[in-house]
């Protein structure tokens, strides 16, 4: 290993980078989740750099006192198999504390996640293609209000593992390429989700909802923010009712990640999932 390596926190302008080795690797990052992604964790981020050279990456981003989640684990092709990808893992780790820290991992890393003290806790498949009709559902949903935010915090908290709030206020900000709606029923906020402008399509994310006729109003209200291109959504299989909308949308599954663990898994109420936030930030 080069003595000049050394892992440090991401200065600005480097997230941008490793979101561009991100779409390089094919993973289809969303054209502005720098900004929502910082403010979920801004110590969270790492590269390895030769100098002033960044070859690697990693997030961990904290949320809370129990809970991380693991992504953007990269090493520049350039790069790898020089034992930089180890310090740049373990740098990592260690920013974790004793939180429990969740991924997303593909088939061919989950040996090598499980060999680092993560388990699988299920499996989710992203569904892809040209929404080829909307769904029907007896509600209405409604674009986010930036200043009613605080009652979509709420709702979130309840599903996913710890209140995430500052990420969320940037995330559901309507910018360009961007849109989310959330669903009432008798004045009750019953989900929400957003939509954004990826490298290629849109991806839908998160879609939390307490029923499958709210996530379809959701979908009716977000997916005509494609303008007919093509739509991804990450979901846990088992949500049936989750798989059932996206494949009567005309969806059909395109890749697959197991959701693992190293350390007690919380205890995430999936059937309300019907679409993941990100495979970067949990």
């Amino acid at each position: 290993m080069n003595s000049e390596f050394a892992v440090r926190s991401m200065r600005p302008g480097e997230l941008e980078l490793v979101l561009e080795w991100a779409r390089q690797e094919g993973w289809n990052p969303g054209l502005d989740d720098s900004l929502a992604f910082l403010e979920a964790d801004p110590s969270g981020f790492f590269v390895g750099a030769i100098g002033e050279v960044p070859v690697g990456s990693i997030s961990v981003v904290k949320y809370g006192e129990s809970f991380a989640f693991l992504g953007l684990y990269i090493v520049h092709p350039d790069f790898r198999g020089k034992g930089y990808g180890k310090a740049i893992w373990e740098t990592g780790i260690a920013s974790a504390g004793d939180r429990t820290i969740g991924l997303d991992g593909v088939a061919a890393q989950q040996d090598n996640y499980r060999k680092a003290g993560f388990e699988p806790a299920y499996s989710t498949i992203r569904y892809g293609g040209v929404a080829t009709t909307l769904p029907v559902s007896a509600l209405a949903a409604h674009p986010v209000m930036d200043s009613r935010l605080e009652g979509l915090q709420r709702f979130d908290s309840a599903i996913f593992p710890q209140p995430r709030d500052a990420f969320l206020a940037a995330w559901c900000t309507g910018r360009k390429g961007r849109r989310s709606a959330v669903v009432r029923k008798s004045g009750k906020l019953r989900g929400y989700g957003t939509i954004r402008r990826c490298y290629e399509g849109y991806k839908i994310g998160p879609l939390f909802a307490n029923d499958a006729d709210s996530a379809a109003a959701l979908l009716a209200e977000l997916i005509p923010e494609a303008k007919g291109a093509a739509v991804f959504i990450d979901i846990p299989t088992e949500n049936h009712e989750a798989v059932a909308l996206a494949e009567g949308l005309g969806l059909r599954p395109v890749f697959e990640t197991t959701r693992m663990y190293r350390g007690p898994a919380p205890a995430t109420p999936l059937k309300h999932v019907f679409g993941v936030t990100t495979l970067e930030l949990g």
